[in-house]
């Protein structure tokens, strides 16, 4: 979708009466790349809820809507302190996206995996809870949103403070990666292929398709971090003259 609908790509192989604007392959691949695109800008959210439910043993539905309010709850802790702090002045470039219309810091799918696995603990462990009979209504599986979202205000709070130097430790080890040139690559092959017969690999590969530790670069005004997201956001964009070596 992203690279049929790129002009540059189209008037270069003379597909302006097939493929360009107006025409009926232009509107359907257009579609598919807006379709295909809110899946990839949205990926901490769906690794929160895949993990919560993943790790959940039992209700697992109730795991995956604590997940969506855990993750709400410390993107907008961490949005309400940006804006008290001005945070977005002394950052470094790229350190604060939007999420789901939140400002918030840019923890990419690392966020979604720390809400799915607090989430899932904190479900396994409450959700057969009970409380005194006055409280009795709020037992059980009405329990376990509470408790996320208590917890994951507290998580966001802590995470404005430590995420910056987190995400300073990523950004040099992706750094150091690539300065390692072909010995670098010949380590995350090894290591990549080594983990698939126990089914690691995704865990490993990930941070670099989808993070800063496989690079981030300004595209048409927009900073992409990732590897992948590079990639295709080069792929649909009209300024792309070569693709990212490095990414």
């Amino acid at each position: 979708g992203g690279s049929f609908t790129n002009s540059t790509m189209i008037e270069a192989y003379g597909l302006t009466s097939i493929l360009g604007e107006g025409t009926i392959l232009h509107t359907l691949l257009t579609v598919l790349n807006a379709c295909g695109s809110v899946v990839f800008d949205n990926l901490p959210l769906l690794f929160a809820v895949g993990v919560a439910i993943g790790m959940a043993k039992n209700e697992k539905a109730v795991a995956a809507l604590s997940a969506v309010i855990a993750f709400f709850i410390m993107n907008s802790a961490m949005s309400a302190l940006i804006e008290l702090t001005n945070a977005a002045e002394t950052l470094p470039s790229g350190s604060i996206t939007t999420n789901l219309g939140i400002t918030t810091l840019q923890t990419g799918v690392f966020g979604g995996i720390i809400v799915g696995l607090g989430t899932a603990y904190l479900h396994n462990r409450f959700y057969k809870i009970e409380l005194p009979q006055v409280f009795a209504f709020f037992g059980g599986t009405r329990f376990v949103p509470i408790v996320s979202t208590v917890t994951y205000l507290i998580v966001g709070i802590i995470m404005f403070y430590l995420w910056p130097i987190v995400q300073l430790g990523i950004s040099k080890l992706g750094v150091l990666v690539l300065n390692s040139g072909y010995a670098g690559t010949w380590i995350y092959g090894i290591l990549e292929r080594a983990l698939i017969p126990f089914g690691l690999h995704h865990v490993f590969y990930m941070p670099f398709w989808q993070t800063e530790l496989g690079g981030s670069m300004m595209i048409d005004g927009n900073m992409v971090a990732g590897a992948q997201n590079i990639f295709f956001a080069e792929l649909a964009s009209k300024s792309t003259e070569v693709f990212s070596v490095s990414a």
